[in-house]
């Protein structure tokens, strides 16, 4: 079977692009060739006898709006003139104008745009740029959607939002991103080359703390009702308001702001519990990263993916704004030492059933699943 895979980037360091880079290579592991539609892929498959890379420039310089429109006409164009070539259509959202037989949804705009976490919600030129930036993708994705054969959804919540926005729930599939738990994984790290503290619990927090989206505010007021518990916090520093905010509540001797980190594993290994009660998701990688780790994980029901955080292996909090429950969901966790440990083991099995080959196998199966139907079409016909 001859897949086009349409995607601005195929790589480890990027979201959407390190789901496609997996299916990529389930596809090519169980035999069929692929023809990716992409600006920039891994070198692993730039020789690859069974693939073939159509490039199409993003021109970054320009802005993401006026670039994503180029990439979905110059894909589209390709597709239709080539279509023969090819057996599926495998896309991401909205990346071409031609209809996929299964399009991807890691994000839904339309959702964004109603969250109260939205840039546009801050003022400025850069505001009103995001604004108009997601509602024009809330019009190009709904065609996306409505022109494909099927829909995956990246968690529970996605599928949610593409029902609200009149995508046909019985062609929504939900597919789970997945996590490498080699990479990812229980084990001893020194605390003290890591900059952090022994002989204490240590939770942490990961990701962009340079505006509210992802809920450090609340994390904080939540330590200062917490006692002994220190919090690790990765994430650019630039710009963020945060270290302020811990040193007005007089959190500074137990919160340690480490900077942007390229050893998140390791400083997995090194913590006791993951906190990240985020205001918006489509579904977490790093949910996923931290029971991959063995560590039992507090979220909140905005964060897509919090489905798979059952009480044995965390918490999903029903407000992320709730600096009160946070903070007794904290105390009670910091305080048992031999419930963290069953967590975390509890954790790590759960991590185990979604790996990325188990989510690539899923992506594969259905595709070869439209691929079968189609064959029987033709002989029918």
């Amino acid at each position: 079977m001859r897949i086009a895979l349409v995607q601005h980037r195929l790589r480890k360091n990027d979201g959407q692009g390190r789901v496609n880079l997996e299916i990529a290579r389930r596809a090519l592991e169980r035999g069929h060739r692929l023809t990716l539609l992409s600006e920039w892929i891994e070198p692993e498959f730039a020789n690859h006898a069974a693939v073939q890379q159509i490039k199409i420039p993003y021109r970054e310089r320009y802005s993401n709006l006026v670039a994503g429109e180029w990439f979905a006409h110059q894909s589209a164009r390709w597709l239709q003139k080539h279509r023969h070539q090819i057996d599926l259509v495998l896309s991401n959202g909205a990346a071409t104008r031609f209809p996929a037989d299964l399009c991807a949804c890691h994000f839904v705009h339309s959702a964004w745009y109603q969250s109260p976490v939205h840039p546009r919600h801050d003022g400025g030129w850069t505001s009103r740029y995001q604004g108009t930036y997601t509602r024009f993708n809330s019009l190009r994705e709904k065609q996306a959607y409505r022109q494909a054969g099927t829909v995956i959804a990246v968690s529970d919540q996605v599928s949610n939002e593409l029902k609200a926005i009149g995508v046909d729930g019985n062609k929504i599939v939900t597919i789970l991103n997945g996590v490498n738990t080699d990479e990812f994984c229980p084990g001893e790290e020194s605390r003290t080359a890591l900059c952090l503290p022994e002989q204490c619990k240590i939770a942490l927090f990961a990701g962009d703390i340079r505006t509210s989206r992802k809920n450090l505010g609340t994390v904080l007021k939540a330590m200062q009702q917490v006692s002994d518990l220190h919090l690790a916090v990765a994430g650019k520093l630039e710009e963020s308001p945060f270290p302020a905010l811990a040193e007005k509540l007089g959190l500074q001797g137990r919160v340690h702001f480490l900077g942007f980190r390229r050893d998140i594993p390791r400083l997995m290994r090194a913590c006791d519990l993951f906190v990240f009660p985020s205001r918006y998701e489509a579904c977490s990688l790093v949910l996923l990263e931290a029971l991959a780790s063995g560590l039992p994980v507090i979220t909140a029901s905005t964060a897509g993916g919090c489905e798979i955080i059952t009480p044995d292996c965390g918490r999903v909090l029903p407000d992320p704004d709730n600096d009160v429950l946070l903070a007794e969901t904290l105390n009670a966790l910091q305080a048992d030492s031999t419930c963290l440990q069953k967590m975390g083991k509890a954790a790590r099995q759960k991590a185990l059933q979604h790996t990325w080959s188990h989510m690539a196998d899923q992506y594969i199966d259905l595709l070869e699943m439209h691929h079968s139907r189609k064959a029987q079409s033709v002989s029918a016909a």
